[in-house]
């Protein structure tokens, strides 16, 4: 499944726990590239992510409890 994270509305970001969850809940991203990633994010511009299909209905609630913005593009 593909995911465009569009934006996170948290007041104080958690940068760690941000790019902790993308590198957990992605297939084919690591921990360097997802602080990349999770700075992207941060300064406003869409990420696209993607993220194995057994894992996605924890996943996106993992992206909710960190106040994520996300579109599900497949």
């Amino acid at each position: 499944m593909k995911l465009n994270l569009l934006s996170c509305d948290a007041q104080r970001p958690d940068r760690r726990a941000i790019a902790k969850c993308i590198a957990e809940i992605s297939s084919n991203i690591d921990e360097s590239l997802s602080n990349e990633l999770t700075d992207i994010l941060l300064e406003g511009d869409a990420v696209d992510i993607e993220m194995e299909d057994r894992n996605s209905g924890s996943a996106l609630r993992s992206l909710r409890k960190l106040s994520i913005d996300y579109e599900i593009v497949e």
